[in-house]
C-alpha cells in the first residue's frame, strides 16, 4: 500500500460555546440540588458539567483522514480509486446539500456549526451511495489529498 504524498486529517471539533453551554448544564444540575446542601450542589455542579462535557467532546471527536490509498470519515473507509469528482461547497450551497438538494442514499458527515463542505461523488456501482457530503473547515486542502491519494494509487498500479 502506497501512502499519500500529502496526508490530511482534520478533526470536526465543537465550537466554544458548546462548553460554555456545558458549564451552563452543571450550573442547572447544581440548582435543582441546591435544596440538598452544599455537598450535593457541588456534586450537581461537577457532574453535570463532566456529563455535559463528554457528550460535546465526542460529538466532536469525529475526524476526517486521507490515509493511504483510503479516505476515512467518521466510520466510513472508502477507497479513493471509488471516488469521483470533487466540489467544494461553500456556506449556501452546502446549506442547500444539507436540506432540499440531498439525496437519501448519500453519507453525510454533517457538522451544522462547519459552514462549508466538501461533496465526493461515488463511482463503484456496487455501492448504492451517490456521494459523499462532509462537512470540513478546509475544503481545498482536503481535495488537494484526495487528488494526491488518487495520483499515488494510479503510480503504484
Amino acid at each position: 500500500m502506497q501512502h499519500s504524498a500529502s496526508p490530511y486529517e482534520e478533526r470536526l471539533t465543537a465550537p466554544r460555546s458548546w462548553w460554555l453551554i456545558s458549564f451552563l448544564v452543571g450550573v442547572s444540575f447544581a440548582l435543582i440540588l441546591l435544596p440538598f446542601g452544599t455537598l450535593p450542589l457541588l456534586g450537581g455542579l461537577v457532574g453535570g458539567t463532566a456529563v455535559a462535557a463528554v457528550a460535546a467532546s465526542s460529538y466532536g471527536s469525529i475526524r476526517i483522514r486521507v490515509v493511504g490509498d483510503a479516505l476515512i470519515a467518521g466510520e466510513a473507509k472508502i477507497p479513493v480509486a471509488a471516488l469521483g469528482e470533487t466540489e467544494i461547497l461553500d456556506a449556501e450551497e452546502a446549506r442547500a446539500w444539507r436540506t432540499y438538494k440531498a439525496d437519501t442514499r448519500a453519507f453525510m458527515l454533517l457538522r451544522s456549526y462547519i459552514p462549508t463542505a466538501l461533496r465526493v461523488q461515488v463511482t463503484d456501482p456496487k455501492d448504492p451511495t451517490p456521494y459523499l457530503y462532509l462537512s470540513t473547515r478546509e475544503p481545498e486542502q482536503l481535495v488537494a489529498a484526495i487528488e494526491s491519494a488518487r495520483a499515488a494509487v494510479r503510480d503504484a498500479g
